[in-house]
């Protein structure tokens, strides 16, 4: 139940970053401006996101995940309705990241991600990629419904709706997230009996320094994001580029994340078996296929067909983050590392969408967006095997001990 819970949250409380997408060329349209331009409050939102998400967990750690959770709620709610009276691009992009990015939808990603790698054991894989599934599905839903009430109402009139529903609904729902997790009470008992072999060979993982070690994860989660943002932020407005309309758009990325869903299930299922550095690695290059398989196709169909394929491939990558950290870093860092790491994954979504949108700018075509994501890709996967390489090489050690 407490899982289900979480699920509806997350798919609440993560709506911001998809509704600015469905809106962008209404607000371009609406303001006037330059499509990087446009693409900055969901830049701002998304690193509002990423930093939100570390402060956010930390107060979780300290009270419990329920007030982080209020918090967003109504930050959440008044973000959505001070954008839709915003009388410029520059008010409307500081309540995105401000309100809805750092305040409201930063309490609903991490804390919720770590709370729930708190209240399960066996099958964490798939118990924490169910939680993330949870931003997959506000991007299956989200669109096509703010899409059909852009059209109806406009995207003003749109916004505040969405202030009053998510407000009080994610309320509502945090409510029912009282309860604190059993593992922070066993945690104390287990703790003077000293480092067991696996937390001490944590200490250095991948045969790196923690730091060091952190910072590559880190590095690997922003290059990722940055490639993946290329068809989340713009998907709609290149088919409006191509001709086909905004709507298309919109159906195309509620069914690339609607897939999305599926492929984090599914590599939460294959994370429990091959671990978490594996699971990052193949989704890497997968996702680097669906990305590549953009650049040639641009009829309507076929981009429904790789916009899918793009959905299934990329959906697990972001969760393995989070299983590679509890498996290589000391246990008791767990829910900080994961939320540093995911803030480095939010700010390679916002840079990536911004990129994209400069790109466009320069070149006045996608394609070289497309290139770039491809470029960033490439860097993800690079790092996923050396520290690949250096876990195998590290293998025999402790058996031979």
């Amino acid at each position: 139940m407490r899982l289900f819970v979480t699920l509806l949250l997350m798919t609440v409380g993560s709506s911001g970053m998809y509704v600015v997408s469905v809106v962008l060329p209404a607000v371009q349209a609406d303001f006037g401006i330059a499509r990087a331009d446009a693409s900055l409050p969901y830049t701002l939102l998304m690193i509002g996101f990423g930093v939100g998400g570390v402060l956010m967990g930390r107060l979780a750690d300290r009270f419990g995940v329920m007030w982080p959770l209020l918090i967003g709620a109504v930050s959440l709610g008044l973000g959505y309705v001070a954008c839709s009276m915003a009388d410029g691009i520059v008010g409307f992009a500081i309540a995105q990241g401000l309100l809805v990015g750092l305040l409201g939808s930063g309490a609903a990603f991490a804390p919720l991600v770590a709370d729930t790698s708190l209240w399960f054991v066996k099958r964490r894989g798939i118990a924490v990629a169910v939680c993330a599934s949870g931003n997959y599905l506000a991007g299956a839903v989200w669109p096509p419904i703010v899409q059909h009430f852009v059209e109806e109402v406009g995207w003003r009139q749109t916004y505040f709706g969405m202030g009053l529903f998510c407000g009080l609904s994610m309320a509502a729902l945090a409510l029912c997230m009282r309860a604190r997790p059993p593992a922070l009470a066993a945690a104390p008992a287990a703790a003077p009996g000293g480092a067991s072999p696996a937390v001490a060979a944590s200490m250095r993982p991948f045969g790196l320094s923690l730091g060091m070690a952190q910072g590559l994860l880190c590095v690997a989660g922003t290059a990722c994001c940055v490639a993946m943002a290329m068809p989340q932020v713009h998907i709609v407005a290149y088919c409006t580029d191509l001709g086909y309309g905004a709507a298309r758009g919109a159906q195309m990325l509620s069914l690339m994340l609607g897939f999305g869903i599926a492929s984090r299930l599914i590599s939460g299922a294959i994370c429990d078996r091959i671990g978490g550095l594996r699971t990052l690695l193949l989704g890497s290059a997968l996702q680097c296929v669906a990305l590549l398989l953009f650049l040639p196709f641009d009829g309507l169909v076929p981009l429904f067909l790789v916009s899918a394929l793009f959905g299934l491939f990329q959906g697990g990558i972001v969760p393995s983050y989070a299983i590679i950290v509890r498996e290589h870093f000391p246990p008791a860092e767990a829910g900080a590392r994961v939320g540093t790491v995911l803030m480095c994954t939010l700010l390679g979504m916002a840079l990536g969408g911004w990129m994209s949108g400069k790109v466009f700018d320069l070149t006045g075509s996608y394609h070289a967006a497309f290139v770039n994501g491809i470029a960033w890709n490439l860097l993800n996967m690079g790092i996923a095997v050396t520290l690949l390489l250096r876990v195998r090489r590290r293998m025999p050690v402790p058996a031979a001990g």
